[in-house]
C-alpha cells in the first residue's frame, strides 16, 4: 500500500510539473483533487487555434463564432464586450470606460489603449458645493462622465480588426432583439443595483420586465440597445458621439440638472498608451500608466520580490501580513499620486523602481500590522476578457460602468445606462486627482499582461474596484511562487486589504482591515489577530478572473475563468 501510494504521489507530481511548464516554474505544494490540483474548481482549458476567456457564457460562444469566421483576436474582444453590455449590464456597457492591452503578433510587441472620458467642461468644482456636496455623489447626473467604451472599439478595430464591425455587433443585436436568459449572478446584481439607482428616469423602461427585475432563467430583451447598436454598426463611432445618440443624451442629461453635453461627446478621443512593466522573478509584468491603478500591482510586486515568499508558504501569516503591509504602502501612493497624467507629473519610473521597492520594504514590521503609512516623497463592478486568436494576437480587455449599473442616468430608448466614474475625482484643493472640467477621473479598472524575454506568456486580469491590484499581484504569485497551473491560481482563496486611503481624501488611520476568503486555517488568522490585524468577513468582494496563458513550446492556449462569476473560457 506505501508503494502504490508513492507512486501515486509521483505520477501526480510529474503531472503538476507539466502543467507548469509553460511558467518555467516548479510546484511545492498540498493537492487533494483527483487530478492533483488544490484549488482549482476545474481544469484549465486547452486548445490550438484561439482561446476566449469571459465573466458570461453566451459571450465567450460569441468570441469563439467570431474567431471561427476568421476574426482577429479584437475582433473576437469587441464582440464579446457588446455581447456583455446586454446580457451583464450589472458590470459593463458602452455607457462606460475601457482599457486594454494587446500583444500584437506581427509587431511582436505590446500596445495599449486608455479609452476613459473626461468630466464634463462646463461643470465646475464649484457646483458641488452650490448643491450642497462636500463630495461627488455616487449616483444621478453629476458624477456623469464622457463613456469612452464605444471609441474604444474603434479605436482597436482600425488597427486590429479584420471583419466588419456590422459583423461584430450582429449576434449582440440579436440576441438584443430575440431575448436571452440571465444567469444566476447577474440576476443578483440586477436586483441590487435596481434596489439603488432603479428609481432614475429611463431606468425602468429599459433594464425591468413589466416592472419587476429579471430573475434567473428570465428571457429579457433589450431593443433599445439592437437599435443603438445598429446604428454604430452602420454609422461608426460618429453615430454614437455625433449622431442621433449623442444629441439624446445631450437632451436627457439637461432634463436631469446633468452637464454632460454634445459637445463633450463630439470631442471625445481615446489614446494610445505606452505599457509599463516590473520584472518578478524573471517574469515581465505589465499595466497602464495612470490614471488607472495597474501600476500598484507593479509596486507590490516589487515589494513582494525582496521576501521569500515560496518560503513562507501560501497559508501562511507570514505571507499574508507581508502581502498585506506591502499593499497598504502602495496604496498610499495611489491615493497621493494616481491621477490624469494630462494635468499632473506623474513619477510612474520612480514609483515602479527596484529602488524604491528597497526603500518601501524597509517600512514593513514582520510583527506588527501598520496602522497608517505615508506615501513616498518625490522632489467599484466591472467585466474582464481575454481573447487570443490563431495568428498569436492577445487582448486584455477591461470594461465598466463603475458603480454596477452606473449612475442610474438612462436616456430613454438607447438601452443603456450612463457609468458615475466621475465620482472617483476628489474636491480636495490641490489633490493630484482634483476635479477639474475635462479632466479623466482615477480609474480602477485595469487589464494586464506577461511576457518572458519578450515573446507572450498571459493575458489575464480580475474585476472588482480597488480589489484589482491586490489580485494581480496575487495571481502573480499564486503562479511564480506556488507552482499554480492556471485555473487554480484564479480559485484560490484571495487576500483583501480594505481602508487604505484612497485618491478620492480618505485616509488610513486604523490599519484597515483583512477579509480572507474561505481555505485559510483559524491557526493562520489568530496569529494575523495578534499581530495586530482586523480581520472581518465580506461577501462578494474579491474579484472576478479570466486568463489566457500561451504555452509556445506545445503550441498551445490554456484558458481559464474563476468560480466566483458565471463565465467560461473555451477553445478550438
Amino acid at each position: 500500500m506505501i508503494i502504490k501510494i508513492k507512486s501515486l504521489l509521483t505520477v501526480t507530481s510529474l503531472f503538476i510539473t507539466a502543467l507548469c511548464v509553460c511558467f518555467g516554474i516548479s510546484s511545492s505544494f498540498a493537492y487533494d483533487r483527483v487530478t492533483g490540483k488544490a484549488f482549482a474548481s476545474r481544469s484549465e482549458v486547452i486548445a490550438q487555434n484561439g482561446m476566449a476567456a469571459t465573466s458570461q457564457p453566451l459571450a465567450t460562444q460569441v468570441a469563439l463564432d467570431v474567431l471561427k469566421k476568421g476574426g482577429s483576436a479584437v475582433d473576437a474582444a469587441i464582440a464579446a464586450n457588446a455581447m456583455l453590455g446586454l446580457v451583464e449590464p450589472t458590470g459593463s456597457g458602452i455607457g462606460g470606460d475601457l482599457f486594454a492591452i494587446v500583444w500584437d503578433a506581427n509587431e511582436k510587441k505590446l500596445v495599449g489603449l486608455n479609452a476613459s472620458g473626461r468630466s464634463p467642461r462646463t461643470l465646475t468644482k464649484a457646483v458641488f458645493a452650490e448643491r450642497g456636496f462636500n463630495k461627488i455623489p455616487k449616483f444621478g447626473p453629476l458624477p456623469v462622465s464622457v463613456p469612452g467604451a464605444v471609441d474604444g472599439w474603434f479605436k482597436l478595430h482600425e488597427k486590429f480588426g479584420k471583419l466588419s464591425m456590422s459583423e461584430l455587433l450582429t449576434p449582440a443585436i440579436q440576441y438584443a432583439k430575440n431575448g436571452f436568459p440571465v444567469s444566476e449572478l447577474i440576476a443578483y446584481y440586477w436586483q441590487m443595483n435596481t434596489d439603488r439607482i432603479g428609481h432614475y428616469d429611463g431606468f425602468a423602461d429599459t433594464f425591468l420586465i413589466d416592472g419587476r427585475v429579471p430573475q434567473k432563467g428570465d428571457i429579457f430583451k433589450n431593443p433599445g440597445l439592437a437599435v443603438t447598436y445598429e446604428k454604430i454598426a452602420t454609422g461608426g463611432r460618429d453615430a454614437f458621439y455625433k449622431g442621433d445618440i449623442a444629441r439624446t443624451i445631450d437632451a436627457y442629461m439637461e432634463a436631469q440638472g446633468g452637464f454632460l453635453s454634445y459637445q463633450d461627446l463630439a470631442s471625445h478621443t481615446s489614446q494610445w498608451v505606452e505599457p509599463v512593466s516590473a520584472n518578478y522573478r524573471g517574469y515581465d509584468v505589465w499595466e497602464l500608466p495612470p490614471n488607472g491603478q495597474g501600476i500598484a500591482a507593479l509596486q507590490i510586486l516589487n515589494v513582494l520580490e525582496r521576501f521569500d515568499i515560496e518560503g513562507m508558504g501560501f497559508n501562511s501569516a507570514d505571507y499574508i501580513h507581508t502581502f498585506v503591509e506591502a499593499k497598504k504602502l502602495a496604496f498610499e501612493d495611489r491615493a497621493k499620486f494616481y491621477a490624469d497624467p494630462d494635468f499632473n507629473d506623474i513619477p510612474v519610473d520612480w514609483l515602479i523602481s527596484k529602488e524604491y521597492a528597497k526603500e518601501r520594504q524597509s517600512l514593513i514590521d514582520m510583527e506588527k500590522a501598520a496602522t497608517r503609512v505615508d506615501a513616498g516623497i518625490y522632489e467599484g463592478d466591472t467585466i474582464y476578457l481575454t481573447v487570443a486568436d490563431k495568428e498569436g494576437n492577445m487582448v486584455s480587455l477591461i470594461q465598466s460602468n463603475y458603480r454596477g449599473m452606473g449612475s442610474g442616468m438612462t436616456p430613454p430608448g438607447l438601452g443603456f445606462v450612463l457609468q458615475n466614474r466621475g465620482e472617483m475625482f476628489t474636491l480636495e484643493e490641490g489633490h493630484f486627482n482634483e476635479y477639474r472640467p475635462g479632466k479623466r477621473p482615477f480609474h480602477t479598472i485595469i487589464p494586464a499582461f506577461v511576457t518572458r524575454n519578450g515573446r507572450p506568456v498571459m493575458s489575464f486580469g480580475v474585476m472588482g474596484g480597488g480589489t484589482q491590484p491586490q489580485m494581480h499581484a496575487q495571481i502573480i504569485v499564486n503562479v511564480l511562487d506556488f507552482g499554480m497551473n492556471l485555473q487554480e491560481a484564479g480559485d484560490a482563496p484571495r487576500i483583501l486589504h480594505s481602508g487604505s486611503s484612497s485618491p478620492t481624501g480618505e485616509l488610513m488611520l486604523d490599519g484597515g482591515y483583512v477579509s480572507l476568503e474561505s481555505g485559510f486555517s483559524e491557526e493562520v488568522q489568530r496569529e494575523l489577530m495578534e499581530r495586530g490585524h482586523t480581520l472581518q468577513r465580506v461577501v462578494g468582494a474579491f474579484g472576478g478572473y479570466q486568463a489566457i496563458a500561451w504555452d509556445a513550446k506545445k503550441g498551445v492556449y490554456f484558458g481559464a475563468s474563476e468560480s466566483r462569476k458565471d463565465g467560461q473560457a473555451a477553445g478550438y
